[in-house]
């Protein structure tokens, strides 16, 4: 009798175990987040962890098209006053309201946290003013049109004043601070470690399809790949697309997902110094800088295979580039295809800027940040051996790569970007001259400079009427990428997830693996 008691225990145990699994999800991430305050910088992981435990008034679907979230609704009344509607429904994980209070007072922190390495003053410098109308109405006055406003703050989340007024980087880090609205409250992390979250059971949306969800860092993309394999994670994201095409052929064990990114991948290039640090002769002399000569930089534009670089490297997972952002992205010009390669006419600009023998350059970029990103240095550096140049390459990892392309370290430079969600985001960051007073051209890291071009952007930006914004950013986009090379255009990466049989993931343009995006397969 005892046996069989035993022996029941055993095999109700057996049962229960993969049940109680099917309420969980494990997901392997490239990175975890720096930090858990959601307003301590600015970067797609950091925001993506944050979307978990806090919301934005509006939020962005998987195609970035903006939804209710804490807001019901967000709509300009005049040229300087939006009118947010907030969702009556909306409560913090500790039962209180969201009130006009919450956001002023998130609206205030956001753009202000010390020690900030991204910070999110360009989405919150605009705002003079947030005043309640009523109990769920409150209006946001701005100092000039912002046309982006909603967007913008689609990536600052709502913190609560009670939980928030005098908390710092380190409460949030704690845990002590972690009280938002969001479908999932905080559990457990540590730098390095898993971030662990439970289902909010008083969450008013849409409930997370799993109870328990555990984020772990794997930031080797062979080593996520297999974790997958031996079934130590459910669900992993930026899959290699060797990979992701044998995942893709093994659907009795593993399903995929991609989507089309909006993260153009291009190259900076230093148009301002007379002394670049990494431009030589051939014969390593000093010269002055060739970058600053929109032919030079059209030649080495022409001179890259981008088809090659897609098909071979890529394999197949990218789409060669010729715009700010991918085909159908507001801002977006149909016949702004990618340059051809032209190694004639790259070498007849070359010749005529007076480089006839080319010169010696250093390509850098990250070895860990982009798929395949080294690689594709060292594609680059193939072709432009044969335009005639003497390149180098030296990659590094994420951190130290970050902080010496923010030092203005390089001559050329891998980097990625992707605009929220207008082309316009991309003028603003990417091609704008540097100006800290305006909050432009923050990222601008070959700190390209055309007046007529500013102008435009700037124009663009308080623009408030869609049509003529679009035509704005065209004619500003065309000037930048036609005229002066400011930037060189690659190719547009494509996102992918992998995961066991059973599980389903929504793929997003944004790149954000986010929980409450995955779910159950139907049986």
């Amino acid at each position: 009798m005892i046996r069989s008691f035993r022996a029941a225990l055993l095999g109700a145990a057996l049962f229960a175990t993969p049940v109680m699994a099917q309420d969980n999800i494990r997901i392997g991430v490239e990175a975890g987040p720096t930090s858990l305050d959601p307003h301590f910088a600015s970067l797609i992981t950091n925001i993506a962890f944050a979307r978990h435990v806090f919301q934005p008034l509006m939020e962005q679907d998987a195609k970035q098209d903006l939804r209710p979230a804490i807001a019901e609704s967000m709509r300009p009344i005049d040229e300087l006053t939006w009118e947010v509607k907030l969702n009556p429904a909306a409560r913090f994980h500790d039962g209180a309201p969201v009130t006009a209070d919450d956001i002023a007072f998130t609206i205030s922190r956001a753009g202000d946290v010390p020690n900030s390495p991204s910070s999110f003053r360009y989405a919150t410098r605009p705002i003079t003013g947030v005043e309640a109308v009523d109990a769920t109405t409150l209006r946001i006055r701005t100092s000039q049109p912002t046309p982006l406003l909603p967007n913008f703050l689609a990536l600052v989340m709502i913190v609560s004043r009670k939980h928030g007024e005098g908390a710092s980087t380190a409460d949030y880090n704690a845990g002590r601070a972690m009280v938002g609205t969001g479908p999932f409250r905080h559990v457990s992390w540590q730098p390095g470690s898993p971030v662990v979250m439970e289902r909010n059971p008083a969450f008013g949306g849409t409930a997370p399809a799993f109870q328990r969800v555990e984020f772990r860092p794997i930031a080797n993309a062979g080593a996520r790949v297999a974790a997958l394999q031996a079934g130590d994670v459910d669900l992993i994201e930026i899959v290699p697309p060797d990979h992701f095409a044998r995942f893709k052929a093994e659907a009795a064990r593993f399903a995929t997902a991609e989507s089309p990114s909006n993260r153009l991948i291009f190259l900076t290039l230093d148009s301002d110094r007379v002394d670049s640090p990494f431009i030589r002769g051939r014969d390593g002399a000093r010269i002055d800088n060739p970058l600053r000569d929109a032919r030079v930089r059209r030649a080495l534009s022409l001179a890259i295979n981008r088809d090659a670089i897609v098909t071979r490297i890529m394999q197949g997972q990218a789409l060669a580039a010729g715009d700010l952002g991918p085909p159908g992205y507001f801002g977006t010009s149909p016949d702004m295809t990618p340059p051809p390669f032209d190694l004639a006419e790259a070498r007849r600009l070359l010749t005529e800027a007076g480089y006839p023998n080319g010169f010696a350059v250093q390509i850098n970029g990250p070895n860990d940040r982009y798929t395949n990103d080294e690689q594709v240095v060292q594609a680059i550096a193939q072709m432009w051996t044969r335009l005639g140049l003497a390149p180098t390459v030296e990659t590094k990892t994420r951190s130290m790569w970050l902080s010496e392309a923010a030092a203005l370290r390089y001559s050329v430079n891998l980097a990625g970007f992707s605009p929220n969600p207008e082309l316009l985001g991309m003028l603003e960051t990417q091609v704008h001259s540097w100006n800290t007073t305006l909050g432009l051209g923050t990222a601008n890291r070959g700190r390209f400079s055309n007046a007529e071009i500013d102008a435009i952007i700037q124009q663009a930006r308080t623009t408030i009427d869609d049509d003529r914004r679009r035509a704005l950013t065209q004619q500003a986009t065309r000037m930048a990428l036609v005229d002066q090379t400011a930037l060189i255009p690659l190719y547009f990466q494509v996102n992918t997830w992998a995961m066991r049989r059973g599980f389903t993931y929504e793929a997003r343009t944004d790149e954000m693996t986010l929980a409450f995006s995955a779910g159950r397969a139907p049986r």
